[in-house]
């Protein structure tokens, strides 16, 4: 059997898939299977040993759809689910599909009547569904994430004092709703004794440089300054993971570390808590502004706040923060 697995992005939904690669691999030894995402995430999926090929979607779709039919697939894992799968589905439209339900419905009567009425399941057990035709199950093992040798990050370009251990602080996320304002940040950066290194994009660095400004010894400010891979090793280093609603989150759990989550706009009821598989000891404290009449407000994210107020983040008690930090570092 040949698989095509879609899933174009983003960060954390491809690390979100791969217990869905990893379990057809596993229990259908046989099988072939690639992967078909976008040029700015193919390092994510690279290096994973249960795919055979990764596609691109890249300057071309007409002849991405071409490349495709050329392989001669059995089944479509579509886990991306929008308009453009669609049109791939529709163009092999011989080739048997499986898809994503993404819930639309659901998440709409959320965000915007404040009615939950998404199912108790976490987008893991969702993207799994998709394959369950096959016999193929949940093996309780998490996500995966693999680092490449050339992507472990040297001790020499770390800071002594951080080489016997730090928390990772990520700044960045995708939408400005969804992260700490930098005020909130130097707060609780300020108030962990502990050394600290600050994760992020380029797009972060001139944050980083303004909260590591609380203490350049205790705070070293990565953002920009190494690639995901490289980021996601740090996070493998670290202690403990403070981060928000982002792929960071999930690449974390992946790695199996301890994960502080501080939620804005969005809500883990969606689905999107850190996932590390039944058979895992490890936990996640979630932060949050629980009883906000406008949250969430979106399933994704806004660059500013609907509303004006940002309460949903300006509201985060940082003690609460700091509080878990402590009965982390002391279990």
């Amino acid at each position: 059997m040949k698989f095509l697995i879609i899933r174009f992005s983003s960060i954390g939904d491809i690390v979100l898939t791969t217990p869905v690669i990893r379990c057809l691999r596993k229990q259908l030894p046989d099988a072939e299977i690639h992967f078909l995402t976008k040029q700015a995430f193919r390092g994510i999926v690279a290096t994973n040993p249960y795919i055979d090929k990764v596609h691109i979607l890249a300057d071309s779709f007409e002849l991405m759809l071409h490349e495709l039919q050329t392989e001669d697939y059995d089944y479509i894992i579509d886990l991306h689910h929008n308009l453009r799968t669609l049109r791939i589905k529709r163009f092999l439209k011989n080739v048997k599909s499986f898809s994503f339900n993404k819930l639309n419905v659901e998440k709409f009567v959320l965000t915007n009547f404040k009615i939950n009425m998404l199912p108790d399941k976490h987008i893991v057990d969702r993207n799994l569904a998709t394959i369950r035709y096959f016999g193929v199950t949940d093996d309780g093992q998490g996500l995966d994430y693999f680092i490449p040798e050339a992507d472990v990050v040297p001790n020499k370009d770390l800071p002594t004092s951080h080489l016997h251990g730090y928390i990772a602080v990520v700044i960045g996320a995708a939408l400005a709703t969804k992260k700490l304002p930098i005020h909130k940040l130097r707060e609780l950066c300020a108030a962990i004794d502990h050394p600290l290194i600050l994760l992020g994009g380029k797009e972060d660095q001139e944050d980083g440089k303004t909260i590591a400004a609380v203490d350049e010894v205790k705070i070293y400010n990565a953002c920009g300054k190494f690639n995901l891979n490289e980021s996601a090793d740090l996070v493998r280093r670290s202690k403990l993971v403070i981060t928000h609603d982002t792929g960071m989150m999930h690449i974390a759990a992946a790695l199996q570390k301890p994960v502080i989550s501080v939620w804005g706009n969005t809500v883990p009821a969606f689905g999107m808590y850190p996932f590390y598989g039944r058979y895992s000891k490890q936990q996640y404290d979630v932060v949050q502004v629980n009883k906000l009449w406008c949250r969430p407000c979106s399933k994704i994210g806004y660059k500013k706040c609907p509303k004006g107020h940002f309460k949903c983040m300006e509201k985060i008690a940082v003690n609460d923060i700091v509080n878990l930090v402590h009965q982390r570092l002391s279990q």
